[in-house]
């Protein structure tokens, strides 16, 4: 057989692709794993605040623009792993509701063609896959579910149990936030076989030890690992999908490795670059066939693109908190209204703590340093709490990615602002009655980004699956309407996005399609695909064996 020819090939190695490639591994198919990036390096600077946030190391320092023709660099991080090495690894299931038509202020998120039932399974698998702790039956707004969580919820500190319980005597129902996470605990500590030791440096930064579940920790690494079927390649950037003369199959995946063109074919091909990156592969993947780009007989190719209307905001307090693992705590009262709002609008949760360095570069208002006068911003940062609120961005065809020439464009045009703006106003009112300073400093530099165009967190929606090709670029497997053995398993398929982090219903979507493409080509797991020895991959131009 061809080195170069594969069963299947997957492109990107983040959660859609990674969880793709953990359940197709055990039937023994050939299984290639494309990513353009290498492996995050693991050093000291993963925890550092200024590295991370501030200097934006860990980013891609590719350009692109926006429609009033200024440029910026996006949000992302090619690794393997993808965005999850630094993701927050809040997985929260959509609410069951979120399936449905949801009428907001400025316009409708549109039911999804599937409901939570068909999904509710693989949200189970999600969680197990993920090493997702969590507490049954305590957010207000929890969909069903058949099983509990796999791992018990993650500890509170002492100052976030007293804002849980302060929260609660307010009539709210705070909850332990759904968390994946490698962490053994006893007592509030770290086991000392933990692999995560409950440091402040959990949330956005990459970690040192790899005790965040991310998809290159619990789905590629291992897969590798365990399986001489499965190959991946970094430094593999997938540039164009070849199609056949009519343009109904894809016959081969052009590569760029390392400056060289490459070229690889399989029997079905997987797209999980990222919303954003998957549709610039299919756009610039274009023929006489496809002249707008791939599937894109709809015109919806690189529209729709949804990624949260979002703030991570401090509040400050004249009692120094010194809680250092922060991010335990969830609200979701208002994820579908208020007393006073009809409308949704969305989730609070705790972030990591700030840092110092984070404050330093930003705006520092007058009102901080009147509350705190004197006080160096390492002292802020010890007086901190630090949330991170997100509501719901509506599907709008003119929110897109597109091509001008070589240059890439996004085109984004904020939507439904006025519920996020009460979500605000909610934990001010919130946080004052727990005794925080009456105003809210908004930390823009989060993830390195000012959230308005540059933060791609959360993307979404830009290849939306549906029944009717005219308005949708996949079907309900999440296979293009027009061409046979394309497939996407990242958030590009979703019609409406929610409020709470997309990964993981990106991961039980792609569990779900794993599966219907098991029965498309009729196989089952093979106990023979699993050596009982390491396995071999590609890392960069070296080959490496890894343990099993």
């Amino acid at each position: 057989m061809s080195d170069t020819h594969y069963d299947v090939i997957i492109i990107g190695s983040g959660p859609g692709g990674g969880s793709m490639a953990h359940r197709l591994a055990p039937t023994g198919k050939r299984i290639l794993i494309l990513e353009r990036g290498d492996y995050l390096p693991r050093e000291q600077a993963n925890w550092d605040a200024k590295t991370v946030f501030v200097d934006g190391k860990y980013q891609t320092k590719e350009v692109w623009y926006g429609t009033d023709g200024k440029t910026f660099h996006p949000g992302l991080h090619y690794y393997v792993g993808g965005n999850s090495k630094v993701y927050g690894a809040a997985l929260i299931r959509l609410r069951e509701r979120d399936f449905d038509d949801v009428e907001h202020s400025e316009g409708i998120a549109p039911a999804w063609p599937i409901k939570y039932a068909e999904l509710e399974p693989y949200y189970g698998q999600a969680e197990a896959l993920f090493h997702v702790h969590g507490q049954w039956k305590e957010d207000p707004n929890e969909p069903p579910r058949s099983d509990d969580f796999p791992y018990p919820p993650v500890s509170h500190e002492p100052m976030v149990q007293n804002l849980s319980e302060g929260f609660a005597r307010q009539g709210l129902n705070p909850f332990h936030l759904p968390l994946g996470i490698m962490l053994d605990e006893r007592n509030g500590k770290a086991t000392p076989t933990s692999i995560c030791i409950r440091c402040n440096a959990f949330d956005g930064f990459p970690c040192l030890l790899n005790g965040k579940a991310d998809a290159q920790v619990v789905c590629i690494d291992p897969t590798v690992a365990r399986f001489s079927n499965v190959t991946l390649l970094t430094g593999a950037y997938a540039k164009r999908l070849e199609t056949n003369p009519a343009g109904t199959a894809i016959t081969g995946v052009q590569v760029v490795r390392h400056g060289v063109d490459e070229r690889y074919t399989a029997e079905t091909v997987v797209v999980a670059c990222g919303s954003l990156s998957s549709a610039l592969l299919f756009l610039r993947s274009a023929t006489d066939k496809h002249p707008n780009g791939l599937a894109n007989r709809s015109g919806q190719v690189g529209r729709n693109y949804m990624r949260h209307n979002q703030s991570v905001l401090m509040a400050l307090l004249k009692k120094k908190n010194t809680t250092v693992f922060q991010k335990t705590l969830g609200v979701s009262d208002f994820y579908f209204g208020s007393d006073d709002w009809k409308h949704p609008l969305g989730l609070i949760q705790m972030c990591a703590t700030t840092q110092g360095p984070q404050i330093s570069g930003e705006e520092v208002p007058a009102w901080m340093t009147n509350w705190l006068p004197n006080t160096p911003f390492d002292v802020m940062a010890d007086h901190a709490l630090d949330f991170w609120l997100s509501s719901e961005d509506l599907p709008r065809p003119e929110n897109r990615i597109l091509y001008d020439g070589e240059r890439v464009v996004l085109d984004l045009h904020e939507n439904n602002m006025e519920a996020h703006r009460r979500l605000r106003a909610k934990l001010k009112e919130i946080m004052t009655k727990e005794g925080a300073a009456p105003v809210l400093l908004e930390r823009k530099l989060y993830f390195g980004k000012d959230i308005p165009i540059g933060g791609t967190a959360h993307q979404a929606g830009t290849l939306r699956f549906g029944t009717d090709p005219e308005t949708s670029v996949l079907d309900l497997n999440c296979k293009a309407h027009e061409i046979d053995n394309l497939y996407v398993t990242d958030a590009s398929f979703f019609p409406s996005i929610g409020a709470v982090n997309p990964t993981l219903t990106i991961v039980a979507n792609a569990l779900r399609v794993a599966d219907h493409l098991k029965a498309r080509m009729g196989v089952a797991d093979s106990p023979q695909a699993q050596p009982a020895r390491g396995n071999s991959y590609v890392l960069g131009d070296l080959q490496r064996t890894v343990a099993a």
